[in-house]
């Protein structure tokens, strides 16, 4: 009887969730960053390899398109080039990175026919044409994107179609539906396919881009008079169902919900809203603090702190709106600064390690 109880309390034991293994300050800074760069090779001696070697790096992501040269010259070019830039830049890491692409469909997708990959239509078009479709995209992205070694795609876009000619959603097809019920669904099936091709899915954007009448790209977009609540039914329906990997924060700023930040900075949205009301107890990544809604309105140091101190656990720069070769040392440094300085405590980056590498864990 006690030799049967010790084995129940043994198997009990290892049901339950492991901490994540001990770290040192700048490795878990490292693992807080996620960032784009140039190139479509990389070799012992590229900034971006010293940053996965030397500052932990966590997370990179790929274009194809470089928008400040306006050209196709950045990361990808072919299959196979892929396939080995991706295997390079892993074999640097002590830690999985995170290889992340934006692979939605329609006129948002970096892995293009012309590359040799396979193309998918957009969110629009394809929840309109039945959960068939919807499941088989989901699973030809997740297939395209694991056989080259990605294990992130910033997709599903979850915004309720609420403006049509939302220049950032509705206009490019992004949102799956105005229905909220039909986003989650859609998105559902999209996320099963991302899933079952060991890809994992990041829910955009929080808390709902969709009624917006600006680009978040360009300058502050102002929801407060369009918002409504329910653009939060899709997140709701998925964090509730176990659904929601990563969730993505808007750069929309709405009075109701914070009248002083907008939600990739606000302590309301994310830790109040996201994580308290709503439940979801994941990874929350920024949009690019690229983006003109971020970068022409804050400076980096007070960007940083305020989404650190709202809540956000990985802080996304695309490197492709605008350009730096040293950005990933130089948020490093930031974060460091404002830990050393107490700004931010020790533990608060603590808990966003501990969430990362759950989530890194279960890529297995």
């Amino acid at each position: 009887m006690r030799t049967r109880l010790a084995v129940l309390l043994l198997l009990a034991l290892c049901l339950l969730p492991c901490p994540a293994p001990a770290a040192d300050l700048d490795t878990m800074i490292g693992q807080m960053i996620l960032a784009g760069f140039r190139g479509f090779s990389v070799d012992k001696d590229s900034t971006i390899v010293r940053d996965i070697r030397e500052r932990h790096l966590g997370g990179i992501i790929l274009f194809d398109y470089d928008m400040l040269w306006g050209s196709g010259r950045c990361n990808i070019r072919s299959v196979t080039q892929v396939k080995k830039l991706i295997s390079d830049l892993k074999a640097n890491a002590d830690i999985p990175l995170l290889m992340s692409v934006d692979q939605e469909g329609g006129k948002v997708q970096r892995l293009k026919k012309s590359y040799g990959f396979n193309e998918t239509p957009s969110a629009a078009t394809l929840c309109a044409s039945g959960d068939d479709e919807v499941r088989a995209a989901g699973a030809m992205v997740g297939t395209n994107l694991s056989s080259v070694g990605f294990n992130l795609d910033f997709a599903p876009v979850v915004d309720v179609n609420v403006n049509p000619d939302s220049p950032a959603i509705g206009r490019l097809g992004r949102s799956f539906s105005s229905d909220p019920d039909r986003v989650a669904r859609c998105a559902t099936l999209f996320m099963d396919g991302l899933n079952g091709a060991g890809v994992l899915s990041c829910l955009k954007h929080f808390p709902g881009h969709g009624s917006a009448g600006t680009d978040s790209h360009k300058g502050l977009t102002d929801v407060t008079g369009t918002w409504s609540e329910a653009e939060l039914s899709p997140y709701r329906k998925l964090i509730q169902g176990g659904h929601a990997d990563m969730i993505m924060t808007a750069h929309i700023f709405n009075a109701h919900l914070d009248p002083k930040y907008p939600a990739t900075l606000s302590k309301k949205v994310i830790t109040g809203l996201l994580r308290g009301k709503l439940g979801f107890q994941g990874v929350v990544i920024t949009d690019d603090m690229n983006m003109g809604a971020i970068a022409d309105e804050y400076g980096r140091r007070e960007a940083i702190l305020r989404a650190i101190e709202a809540g956000a656990d990985i802080l996304l720069f695309g490197n492709n709106l605008a350009y730096d070769e040293h950005i990933v040392e130089k948020v490093h440094a930031v974060i460091r600064s404002l830990v050393d300085d107490g700004s931010i405590p020790e533990a608060r980056i603590e808990r966003s390690y501990e969430r990362i590498i759950r989530l890194k864990e279960s890529l297995g």
